[in-house]
């Protein structure tokens, strides 16, 4: 269990902020911005969940923010050595939280409407805060993908960050009345 006993300890004073192995870096490097767009993504799920009436599917968010904490200490541990193993002082994202997040999709895509167009974010409120956190969750896959292009980055996370915003699109549909409630784009109407 994680302890905190102060909120301010002035070390990121000078502009770096430390990373799980004890080494330093800049606030403003590529995997201090995945952290903290991981870290909006969170909070976004986190506000979604409260316009949420159904117990599941709070749960259901709740759960994902937790492996979003997960996610954030992985980004947080480099691995330069590219071994991405879950260790004792070094906490990883395994294959198996991104195959929980397939099996939700399945799930709640059961009883879907089919899609016939793209469609808007919005809907009910619930949806379309849920909508939000999926771009927020999306642009947090950006920041992963250039953190990979630049350093060792598991893979299971890459997995796992790119299924989450396919949960939220399905989510989003559930909350819209099984798509029923969906806002379609309609290509052109407004020439």
């Amino acid at each position: 269990m994680v302890k905190i006993n102060k909120i301010y300890t002035r070390t990121g004073d000078d502009g770096t902020t430390g990373l799980v192995d004890g080494s330093r870096t800049q606030k403003h490097s590529a995997r201090i911005a995945a952290v903290g767009v991981v870290d909006e993504a969170n909070s976004a799920i986190g506000l979604a969940a409260c316009a949420i009436e159904d117990a599941a599917n709070r749960a259901l968010l709740t759960r994902i923010q937790n492996d979003l904490f997960d996610l954030g200490a992985d980004i947080a541990t480099p691995a330069d050595d590219g071994d991405f193993a879950p260790k004792e002082m070094a906490l990883r994202m395994v294959a198996s939280q991104a195959e929980w997040l397939e099996a939700q999709i399945d799930a709640l895509n059961e009883d879907l409407e089919p899609l016939n167009s793209f469609v808007l974010p919005g809907g009910s409120e619930a949806a379309a805060r849920v909508h939000v956190a999926r771009a927020c969750v999306r642009a947090a896959e950006r920041a992963m993908t250039q953190l990979a292009g630049e350093a060792p980055t598991n893979p299971a996370a890459l997995i796992y960050i790119n299924r989450l915003s396919d949960l939220l699109f399905v989510l989003a549909r559930v909350l819209n009345d099984n798509g029923k409630a969906d806002v379609k784009w309609v290509p052109g109407a407004n020439r």
